[in-house]
C-alpha cells in the first residue's frame, strides 16, 4: 500500500515522472503520419483567428513513454472530419494511486481493450491522472481528430478523455485532474465548432446507444460517458464537475 503523500508531494512526484518519460521518449513535434506514435506535447498557445476558439496546447505524456505495445493486425487508424464534442469517462481502476505507477496501469488497460476487448488498441484518445498529466492514449496523433472505441454510437467525432481512477458519489476528484481535463477539452474541440457551455447534434451510429441507430441526438458539448450510453461513467462525482470543466474550457477559449 502507498504511504500518504501531501499534495505537494504528489505534484512534485508528477512533475519529475514527466520529465523522466520527456527524457526517456525523445520527444518530437505532431506526427503527420497515420499511425504516428510519437505524437508530442507543446506549451504554447495557438494563434486566435477571427471566428476561432481554441486554448493552448497542453503538455502530452506520448504513448511511446508508457510504451504502449503494438497490435500487428491493428488496421491503420480512422479519422473523423473535426472533433465536435468531449466524451469524459473514468477507468474504473483505484483511486489513491502514486502518479508514478500510471504508466503500469496504462499498459493495463491497452492489455484490457486491445487484447480483451478486441478493440486494437486502448479506445481513449487520452488520459488524465490525479496529478494533472495527460497522456495521449489511442494511436493516430494527437493533432489529429481519430475516432476511437470509448462510446457506442458517437465515436465518430468525438475524443474520449479518461480520469484515471474512479469517480462514484461522493468521491473527491482531484483539482489538479479538473484543470488538466479542462485544458484538454479548450484545445481538443473544433477551433470554430461550437461552445464548450453548449450542446451538439451528433447521428447514432449504434443500436446499443442510448439512441437508435441514425437517430439525431442532442448532447452536450462536454458529456458524460453516461450521457450517449446506458452506464454510470464517469461516475456521479465526475459527471457534476462537467459544467465547471465547460465552464473552464470556454474561458481558455476567450469565449
Amino acid at each position: 500500500m502507498r504511504l500518504p503523500q501531501t499534495r505537494r508531494a504528489r505534484t512534485a512526484t508528477s512533475l519529475a515522472l514527466f520529465g523522466a518519460l520527456v527524457a526517456a521518449s525523445l520527444v518530437v513535434g505532431p506526427s503527420s503520419g497515420p499511425r504516428g506514435h510519437g505524437a508530442a506535447e507543446s506549451g504554447g498557445t495557438s494563434p486566435q483567428r477571427a471566428g476561432r476558439h481554441q486554448g493552448p496546447r497542453p503538455m502530452i505524456v506520448p504513448r511511446t513513454a508508457w510504451r504502449a505495445e503494438t497490435v500487428s493486425t491493428a488496421p491503420a487508424a480512422r479519422y473523423a472530419s473535426a472533433v465536435r464534442a468531449a466524451v469524459i469517462h473514468h477507468t474504473s481502476t483505484p483511486n489513491g494511486y502514486d502518479c508514478a505507477s500510471v504508466p503500469a496501469t496504462l499498459r493495463d488497460l491497452y492489455a484490457g481493450h486491445a487484447h480483451g476487448r478486441d478493440w486494437d488498441d486502448i479506445g481513449y484518445n487520452f488520459l488524465v491522472d490525479a496529478c494533472g498529466t495527460i497522456y495521449e492514449g489511442r494511436a493516430g496523433g494527437v493533432d489529429r481528430p481519430v475516432i476511437g472505441a470509448h462510446t457506442k454510437g458517437f465515436n465518430e467525432g468525438t475524443v474520449g478523455i479518461a480520469a484515471i481512477g474512479t469517480f462514484s458519489e461522493g468521491t473527491r476528484v482531484p483539482e489538479p485532474m479538473l484543470d488538466a481535463i479542462a485544458r484538454l477539452v479548450a484545445w481538443k474541440l473544433d477551433p470554430s465548432g461550437a461552445d464548450p457551455r453548449g450542446t451538439v447534434t451528433l447521428v447514432s451510429t449504434s443500436d446499443e446507444s442510448r439512441f437508435p441507430e441514425g437517430t439525431t441526438a442532442v448532447l452536450p458539448v462536454v458529456g458524460g460517458h453516461m450521457d450517449g450510453y446506458a452506464t454510470r461513467c464517469p461516475g456521479a462525482a465526475l459527471y457534476a464537475k462537467l459544467p465547471d470543466i465547460s465552464a473552464r474550457a470556454a474561458r481558455l477559449q476567450r469565449r
